[in-house]
């Protein structure tokens, strides 16, 4: 990374808020590939199937896309000298973007299997439903034998979503107030997010070492926390005027991607892993989501954001929410109820194919009847252009922040 234009604010410093909506279209179809490759059985295929299984990287940069937009007006503001964020405000449109789609997917995905079972579905209880409606499912011992629901599965993250949108106002005033002091100190700003992120492998390592967490404690929040500060860390370097081309910034994540589809980040069999394993792939999953995410937030209007900011792929990113909520459920249907073929078996592309045919047009429906705002996400915000880069401060309706 170069640093450049230093004197910048973050209202001077252009954001393509349409690429970062493409690119959740871009992060929900890796993470719909993924899953459609568990199902059919791809992932046991060498190398290849490491590749398909890596496909998750959609999750870390959901996170990364999280940390970003979310920490950035409370950054903007305390580069200014302004007042935080208004907690309630806040609230209110986490609350808003994120629960009325998930309530619904909840209650139709129980439904469902109330009609329908796969095999045994301990999470198909009112125990089960109130966990999942509350997103506790994942704070639990024997996740997988408890509330790990066959519709639903995709769900952890959203909870850990939810869990770092609570955190986030409580980090915000550590690293703002306590560390900063109240004044505008970006170097110790980020070094506190270095610490943050640090949290990560340290939990990871516990957990791997020893028995004092929870089995599924690597679904909680502190084990994904590099990822949010990976966003958080590029909301102070926008401010403060740090360039990251795209040119280096891709190369770079694709190249650790094919590093983390090599069985030094763990393989696909079910079982224990060596303690490096996990902590290998969080660290390269939230160098590769953040080298991502730095490319089009740092990178500036290039090829790449041109890309990403075309309508169709803009459109898909905006309801990418919602193709992320019903996926899972429509990929169970389809492989149990009409291709009827049994798990591990069966097409990657034509799974992968059906499922997008049939949850595209369910998803938009769903942010149709549910999202804050029906209209196109670019139009939907109050933008300005400069040099024809659409310009805002405000965080970007998707999935889910």
């Amino acid at each position: 990374m170069g640093a450049g234009r230093r004197s910048q604010t973050a209202d001077q410093r252009a954001i393509g808020i349409a690429s970062l909506t493409g690119l959740r279209a871009v992060a929900a179809l890796l993470v719909i590939g993924t899953h459609a490759a568990f199902a059919t059985g791809e992932l046991s295929h060498g190398y290849v199937g490491l590749l398909c299984a890596r496909m998750e990287i959609g999750v870390p940069i959901f996170f990364v896309l999280s940390g970003f937009l979310l920490f950035r007006p409370w950054v903007h503001r305390a580069s200014a000298g302004w007042a935080p964020p208004s907690l309630g405000s806040y609230a209110r449109r986490r609350v808003r973007r994120v629960m009325p789609a998930y309530l619904a997917t909840v209650l139709l995905a129980y439904g469902v299997f109330s009609l329908y079972s796969s095999g045994p579905n301990p999470a198909q209880s009112w125990a089960g439903l109130v966990r999942h409606l509350t997103l506790t499912q994942i704070y639990t011992n024997n996740y997988l034998l408890t509330y790990l629901h066959p519709g639903l599965s995709q769900t952890w993250s959203l909870a850990v979503e939810v869990a770092f949108y609570v955190a986030l106002p409580l980090l915000a005033w550590v690293l703002l107030v306590m560390l900063c002091r109240g004044r505008w100190r970006p170097v110790r700003l980020l070094v506190g997010l270095a610490a943050m992120g640090a949290v990560g492998p340290v939990w990871l390592i516990v957990l791997q070492s020893t028995d004092w967490l929870p089995n599924s404690a690597g679904m909680w929040l502190p084990g994904h926390l590099a990822w949010f500060a990976g966003g958080m860390a590029l909301a102070v370097l926008h401010v403060i005027g740090v360039d990251c081309p795209a040119r280096v910034a891709i190369p770079l994540a694709l190249l650790a991607y094919l590093v983390v589809s090599t069985p030094i980040a763990g393989t696909v069999a079910m079982g224990p892993a060596r303690w490096w394993e996990p902590l290998t792939k969080n660290l390269l999953y939230g160098s590769i989501a953040t080298l991502v995410v730095a490319s089009l937030v740092l990178g500036g209007s290039g090829r790449l954001d041109r890309l990403l900011s075309r309508r169709p792929i803009v459109c898909l990113g905006e309801i990418s929410y919602e193709i992320f909520l019903l996926h899972v459920l429509v990929m169970a249907l389809l492989t149990g109820v009409v291709l009827k073929w049994p798990l591990f078996t069966g097409s990657l592309p034509g799974l992968y194919g059906m499922t997008l045919l049939i949850t595209i047009p369910l998803a938009w429906a769903l942010h149709h009847l549910t999202a804050p705002s029906p209209r196109c996400v670019v139009r939907s915000l109050s933008c300005t252009r400069r040099g024809g880069v659409v310009v805002t401060s405000s965080p970007v309706p998707g999935m889910p922040s």
